[in-house]
């Protein structure tokens, strides 16, 4: 299954833990904010936060963020 197709069933399953929903959609997170990121930089922490608050409507703590972009930095 796709990234985003994992994202959206996270944002809409009930039978998910609070943690796997949030590490999911952190992943989404961290690829947009690295995807949006200016080139030649790597998207921050503080990014892929904003990013899952922004939109996702998700409040993820700065170690998700950071296991997110290192989830998806090994995957590009």
């Amino acid at each position: 299954m796709t990234l985003w197709r994992q994202v959206l069933a996270a944002l809409n399953e009930t039978t998910l833990d609070d943690a796997e929903r949030e590490r999911i959609v952190a992943r989404g997170a961290a690829q947009l904010a690295a995807h949006r990121a200016p080139e030649g930089q790597q998207a921050t922490p503080d990014e892929v936060m904003a990013t899952a608050f922004r939109e996702f409507a998700l409040l993820i703590d700065a170690e998700t963020a950071r296991t997110a972009l290192r989830a998806v930095s090994t995957c590009v």
